[in-house]
């Protein structure tokens, strides 16, 4: 490589032009892929908890990860949410009626699929897939949504029913 000289007598590196970039556009990488920090929502769009009261026990609880998130980890800080809810409100544990999420719900790698269904004239047909998938630029926002209904006393034998403060427990940030 041949530096080249400018009028003022220094010396000009042309890789200098590109390496900088190439530095910034990794550095914000990282920063796309990390975790979401677990807090409230700050805008429409921000990442982080809202909720609505629908009942005076009945609420639904909105978890928004930030672009990257992993979509386990949104999911278990809509429960955390969900958890500190309750205990807000003087009550001892929520059952989820309802969930439903958004964006990339699995991760990148390695898929293997097995398929099988029947077509007309009664022919079976199966199929089998292999795939995998990355992202270098964190991947889209994951949202998590539930509505919970809150109680008090013992909670209910359903598998959908949380004790609030074993909740908390188990999934509130590590600091």
């Amino acid at each position: 490589m041949r530096l080249e000289h400018r009028d003022d007598g220094r010396r000009f590196d042309p890789m200098k032009r590109f390496a900088v970039p190439l530095l910034l556009s990794l550095a914000l990488g990282a920063c796309a892929s990390m975790d979401t920090a677990y807090g409230p929502a700050y805008g429409p769009r921000g990442a982080g908890y809202s909720e609505f009261r629908i009942e005076p026990d009945r609420f639904r609880v909105n978890y928004q990860g930030g672009p990257g998130a992993p979509a386990e980890e949104v999911a278990n800080y809509a429960l955390l949410r969900a958890a500190e809810l309750t205990l807000s409100q003087g009550r001892d544990w929520f059952q989820v009626t309802d969930r439903a999420s958004s964006g990339r719900l699995g991760g990148g790698g390695p898929r293997f699929s097995v398929g099988a269904g029947s077509g007309s004239y009664g022919r079976t047909s199966v199929g089998v897939g292999l795939g995998t998938s990355f992202s270098l630029g964190g991947g889209p926002a994951v949202a998590h949504s539930i509505e919970i209904v809150m109680g008090q006393g013992a909670k209910p034998a359903d598998p959908n029913a949380y004790d609030a403060r074993a909740v908390r427990a188990a999934l509130s940030p590590r600091a």
